[in-house]
């Protein structure tokens, strides 16, 4: 399973650590993903997403009704 949220799609990124002596060697900054249930009402199902802690705020604010219907167009199986 790739490291990417299922709301936002955000993944991992690349870049450097970089020591005191200024010595760099490559990293990866990896998301903030969490597997967390949500209670669907017109199903009368929980759902279970793969999200960053910024889609956890984004479902809180638009409603997981929302979240889903842009889900399914992206061809996302929910």
């Amino acid at each position: 399973m790739s490291r990417v949220c299922q709301v936002t799609g955000r993944g991992v990124q690349v870049g450097n650590t970089v020591s005191h002596a200024n010595n760099k060697c490559r990293r990866r900054f990896l998301p903030n993903l969490h597997h967390h249930k949500f209670w669907y009402e017109e199903e009368n199902r929980f759902v279970r997403l793969r999200l960053s802690a910024s889609g956890i705020r984004t479902v809180d604010k638009l409603g997981i009704a929302k979240i889903i219907v842009r889900l399914r167009k992206k061809g996302i199986v929910v």
